[in-house]
């Protein structure tokens, strides 16, 4: 080893040594991410929390994410439509309330409703992940409840399925525990 290799180790070993312990933990992170492959739900995640903030920041002027309101989340998800797959058929198309059209329209395609539920609640614990506190959460607002259940209705409207909650399971529990207590013996 020559004198000037012998330099470079020890440097590399002092500085080694001057890394501080926010750093340290940092380190084990990065290595824990490197080692463990992301789950898919997390990747997708991630994508999307860097697909909103990308939005901010084109948004004239630019929004930081600290000061992002339900507000432009509901734009986000208007923005996001002119990206989607789903025939949603307008008021006055000869299809509208058909689940199978016999013949293509000119109906607009947007994103389909569980598309855009499974995004919000993606984006939701991203927000929470990345140090937002639930009160403030942009993503759990009424007003971005609203906007995915008139997204829903319409949709299932425009199918021609009307849309129901599954209340089906609750009431067949309610009726075998009736039939329970009547077959009981009474004393």
């Amino acid at each position: 080893m020559s004198s000037s290799d012998k330099g470079k180790n020890y440097s590399e070993g002092s500085s080694s040594r001057s890394v501080t312990t926010p750093d340290i933990h940092h380190h084990q992170q990065q290595q824990q991410h490197q080692q463990a492959p992301l789950s898919q739900y997390e990747s997708q995640k991630r994508r999307d929390w860097k697909t909103f903030g990308q939005y901010l920041k084109n948004q004239e002027p630019p929004v930081s994410l600290s000061q992002s309101n339900s507000n432009h989340v509901l734009e986000f998800l208007r923005y996001l439509d002119q990206f989607g797959k789903t025939k949603v058929h307008i008021q006055g198309c000869v299809f509208f309330g058909q689940p199978e059209p016999p013949a293509p329209c000119t109906c607009p395609l947007r994103q389909a409703w569980g598309t855009l539920d499974a995004l919000i609640g993606r984006l939701r614990a991203a927000y929470e992940e990345n140090g937002g506190s639930p009160e403030t959460n942009p993503f759990g607002g009424g007003s971005i409840r609203v906007y995915l259940r008139e997204v829903r209705e319409c949709q299932a409207k425009a199918r021609g399925i009307p849309y129901k909650k599954n209340k089906k399971k609750r009431n067949q529990v309610i009726k075998a525990t009736e039939e329970d207590e009547s077959n009981q013996p009474t004393m």
